[in-house]
This record gives structure tokens, C-alpha cells and sequence, in this order.
């Protein structure tokens, strides 16, 4: 019999629930990264919508063309239309309107994430981001639509944004909770690490996909993403798996008797028996599909003679859990607060980094919205470091605080040396990046998860999507101020901006003063004070 190629022997070598497991990270990851791909145009087309004017004209550094577009013959301008930028944004205000954008967006956003949480705890996850990746990809276009009918009503834009925002708070926990039924806790911090750069990966992508258009015709640096958002909405209807025992999770266990493959069945671990000592089960999880997954990964030694098999109830015993309820488990309030003002700097830099670059170091739109894509590829980096060290050390709260206590002074830095050349704003980029989206990655995925499926909750997985909408709810507050204050406060130079950031890390790290200090005097406690579950 002829050998095996080896790319069969690679496919065969992994089982079934592996690759369902493989198939849903990428899935998860590819849906949500369009919707940061749908959110970073409004940041490119800044430099578009408004253009540094000397007397009524242009400058042509700041024009936002890029030299690909000087060939083409100039535009007949609408009535309300300046060579100052695209009406109403072509006044002296345009920073403040700008700001009101964002705002507006972020707002919308962090009011509905609230909802959004308790909502998708009620409906079928599938149905409702299909539902909520449709409508985003039909607000983002809609703003560019703008464009091509010369619309310069600032209500107009304004509305557009809050639709928008409301309908994405659908993405977040929707596509947490899936990625929680389908990973346990061991290597919690790296899975969601690596699985946080959807973030990062959308953005750079929005931002490429928005700087091809933005000097020559901005409407479609929207119309481009909307599309993008609409058709993986439509992936997402026909190929999204909520839960493994929607596939029945049955490989790892076809070796046992057909009882193993109740999939209500629930599964508890016995200790050896002693003479003398009464049997006492250890619950090792409430959920079978996430213990067949636990095992599906070759590390587990689970004897089958320690395994016991209950009959599962007829009916879901346990309730979705109470917004009030979510917030007494311990640890949420303070992470939800640490995010906020973690999240405030890092929207801050997504929305007015390519303006700033803009403003700084003179380059137009396109080249501007390119390089600030450099911040991104270090939140990649900065995210996964953070799960790998947290998940080396089990120790959530002190990697986060770790990373904020080393941002506040790389921001000072970063506003000094920025203005020194493009070598010194690369680097620092690349390292803000790193330590600002380190943080604010790892509480939005591992601890949430973590805080989700706390032992306070006795195994109740309808908790999971409430706690993470009200972690990122609560981050989005902060990602709404950021935006507006440095609309608000960049006409008194950029340098404010920056103190404003570096107040916003001090912030951070003192709500987390306290977890940290209990994790260092009990080293066994991760997030929320629960001692982690390690594969065995």
C-alpha cells in the first residue's frame, strides 16, 4: 500500500472536533475583524473631509491628493463644497464636528452594548449577528452613499453613525460566547491572544481599503467596507456552529458505551476511593461538549473508570443571569473600569492617529492612514504577549497593570519624538501599539471569559455574554469620551492630547490596584479571585 502524501497525513492527524474547533476560530476571527474593517474609514477620510487651508486655498502638502491623483482634472465643486474639504467640515470647527462623529458612533455604542448582551443571551447567536453584520454593512455604506448624492447635512452623517453603532454592539459578545463554548480555560490568555488580532488585522485592513480611495473618491473608502461587513454577514448565516454539541462532540468518546454520547449528559471526576473515605465527586465541568473538547486535544488523562456519567435534565435548569447579578461577580466592576480608560486611548488613537500623522509629519491622507496602520501590527503583538504572560504567570490583573504602568511614559515619549522624523514615529508606533492594546485585548477576551464562567456561578453559561457586554460596554464609554475630549482639546495642541492619555493610563491601573494586589499575596487566583482550571 503506497504511503500516504503528507498533507493527508497532516489533515487525518487531527480529529474531527479539532478541526470544527480550527474552523470556528478562524470564522469568529474573519467575522469580527470586518467589523473593525467597517469602523476605520471614518479615521482616514478625516484628512479628506477637511484639508489645511492658507487664504481660502489648499495647501497642497496637506490637499490629501495623492500624486496618482494630479493627473486627474479637478472636480466641479457643489455649491456648499470648498477646496477646504467636503461642507459642513470645511469651517473653522471641523475638529469639534469630527469629534461629534465619533462620539456619536461610540456613544450609540456603548449605550447598546448594554442590550445587545442581554439580548443575545435570548436569541439564537447565528441569527442575531447575521442580522446585526447586514444592517452594519448597510449604515457604513449609507455613509459613503454621501458622497455620490452630495449630501452635506452634518444631521445626516450624524444618524448614519448612531445606526451604526447600535447595530455592531451586536458582534462582540455574540462572537465571545461562541469562542468560549468552544475553548476551555487551558491557554485561555494565548487562544484569545492570537484570537484578538482580529482587531488589529481589521483595522489595518480598513485602512488600506479606505487609503486606495480616499484622495479620489471617498464615498467608496465606505461603500467598500459596508459590502465587506454585509457579504460575511451572509458567511456567518450559513456556516456559523454555536455550540460543539450542535455537531455532537462523539469522536474523542465513540470508544466508551453510547451513553457517553448524551450530549445533556454531564460528566463529573472522582478522586481514588480510600479505605475509610467516603466518595466524594469533583465536578470538573458543567458542560460535556466542553470537556469532550477539553479531551479532544490529546492532553487529557482522564481515566474512563473515573468517569460518571448522570442523566442530564429534561430542561435548562439555569436562567439567564441578571444585569445586577453580573455585576456582584467579583472582579467585574473593576476590570469594566480599568477598560474604560483603556479603551479611551486606544479609540483615541484609532480614530485621530492618521489625522495626527497628517498634522505632524505633513503627509497626505493615503500615506497617513498607511503608516498608522503600524500602530495595529503592534497591538498584535502587544495582544498575544499579554495572553502568553498571563497565562505563564495566571496572573490577569498584574499583566494588565504591568503594561499600563509602561504605556504612560512610552506616550510622552512617542508625542516628543514623533515630530523628530517618519524612523522615530515608526518605532514608536510600533511600540505604543504593543503596550495600549495589550490591556485592553486581554480583558475583552480571556477575562471576560474568565469573569463569564466564574465559579460564583455554578456553571451557568448564559452568564457569559451578559458580563462581556457589560466589560465592553463600560470600555465603550470610554471609547466614546476619547474621540470628543481630543476633538475637543487638539486646538490647544496635540501635546494636551497626549497628557489627556497618559491621565487615562494612570486611571487604568489604579482600579486595577486592588485584584493585583491579591493575586501577589495569593498566587494561585486569576481574574475575579477563582483559581484557574489547568488541562491535564
Amino acid at each position: 500500500m503506497a504511503r500516504l502524501p503528507a498533507g493527508i497525513r497532516f489533515i487525518v492527524s487531527f480529529s474531527r472536533d479539532q478541526w470544527y474547533r480550527a474552523f470556528i476560530f478562524v470564522l469568529t476571527f474573519l467575522l469580527y475583524a470586518s467589523f473593525h474593517l467597517s469602523r476605520k474609514p471614518i479615521s482616514i477620510v478625516k484628512g479628506e473631509l477637511h484639508k489645511h487651508c492658507a487664504g481660502g486655498e489648499a495647501e497642497p502638502s496637506f490637499s490629501g491628493q495623492s500624486s496618482s491623483a494630479g493627473h486627474r482634472p479637478p472636480r466641479q465643486l457643489p455649491d456648499n463644497e470648498t477646496d477646504c474639504g467636503w461642507a459642513p467640515f470645511d469651517k473653522n470647527n471641523y475638529q469639534q464636528l469630527l469629534g461629534a462623529l465619533d462620539y456619536s458612533f461610540l456613544c450609540a455604542y456603548a449605550i447598546g452594548m448594554y442590550l445587545s448582551g442581554i439580548i443575545g443571551e435570548r436569541l439564537p447567536i447565528r441569527y442575531y449577528l447575521t442580522f446585526g453584520m447586514l444592517a452594519s454593512g448597510a449604515f457604513t455604506s449609507l455613509f459613503g452613499l454621501g458622497y455620490f448624492y452630495n449630501i452635506h447635512s452634518f444631521g445626516f452623517y450624524v444618524v448614519t453613525q448612531i445606526l451604526n453603532g447600535l447595530v455592531q454592539t451586536t458582534g462582540w459578545p455574540s462572537v465571545v460566547t461562541c469562542l468560549s463554548n468552544w475553548f476551555g480555560k487551558g491557554r485561555r490568555g494565548l487562544i484569545m491572544g492570537v484570537w484578538n488580532s482580529h482587531t488589529s488585522v481589521g483595522n489595518i485592513l480598513g485602512s488600506l481599503i479606505a487609503g486606495y480611495w480616499v484622495s479620489t473618491c471617498w464615498g467608496l473608502s465606505f461603500i467598500v467596507p459596508g459590502a465587506i461587513v454585509a457579504a460575511m454577514g451572509i458567511v456567518c448565516f450559513l456556516f456559523l456552529i454555536e455550540h460543539p454539541k450542535d455537531i455532537r462532540c462523539s469522536s474523542t468518546l465513540s470508544m466508551h458505551s453510547k451513553g457517553y454520547e448524551n450530549t445533556v449528559d454531564r460528566f463529573r471526576l472522582h478522586k481514588p476511593v480510600l479505605h475509610g473515605e467516603k466518595s466524594r465527586p469533583l465536578t470538573l465541568t458543567q458542560d460535556p461538549e466542553m470537556q469532550c473538547l477539553l479531551m479532544a486535544d490529546g492532553k487529557s488523562s482522564i481515566c474512563p473508570s473515573h468517569v460518571v456519567v448522570l442523566p442530564g435534565d429534561s430542561g435548562n435548569s439555569m436562567t439567564a443571569i441578571s444585569f445586577t447579578g453580573a455585576l456582584r461577580i467579583p472582579g467585574v466592576i473593576e476590570f469594566s473600569l480599568c477598560l474604560l480608560f483603556a479603551k479611551l486611548v486606544s479609540y483615541t488613537f484609532l480614530f485621530w492617529l492618521p489625522l495626527y500623522i497628517t498634522s505632524v509629519d505633513h503627509l497626505d491622507a493615503q500615506k497617513a492612514g498607511e503608516l498608522s496602520t503600524l500602530f495595529d501590527v503592534g497591538g498584535i503583538f502587544g495582544g498575544i504577549l499579554a495572553g502568553v504572560i498571563s497565562d505563564r504567570l495566571e496572573k490577569r490583573a498584574s499583566t494588565c497593570g504591568l503594561m499600563l504602568l509602561l504605556a504612560a511614559p512610552t506616550l510622552y515619549v512617542f508625542s516628543s519624538v514623533s515630530k523628530m522624523g517618519l524612523e522615530a514615529t515608526v518605532a514608536m508606533l510600533l511600540l505604543s501599539g504593543a503596550l495600549v492594546s495589550g490591556p485592553y485585548a486581554l480583558i475583552t477576551t480571556a477575562v471576560s471569559a474568565d469573569l463569564g464562567t466564574h465559579k460564583s456561578l455554578k456553571g451557568n453559561a448564559h452568564a457569559l455574554s451578559t458580563v462581556t457586554a457589560i466589560i465592553d460596554g463600560t470600555g465603550s464609554v470610554g471609547a466614546a469620551l476619547g474621540p470628543l475630549l481630543a476633538g475637543l482639546i487638539s486646538p490647544s495642541g496635540w501635546s494636551n492630547v497626549f497628557y489627556m492619555l497618559m491621565f487615562a493610563d494612570a486611571c487604568a491601573l489604579l482600579f486595577l490596584i486592588r485584584l493585583i494586589h491579591k493575586e501577589l499575596s495569593c498566587p494561585g487566583l486569576t481574574a475575579g479571585g477563582q483559581a484557574p482550571l489547568k488541562e491535564h
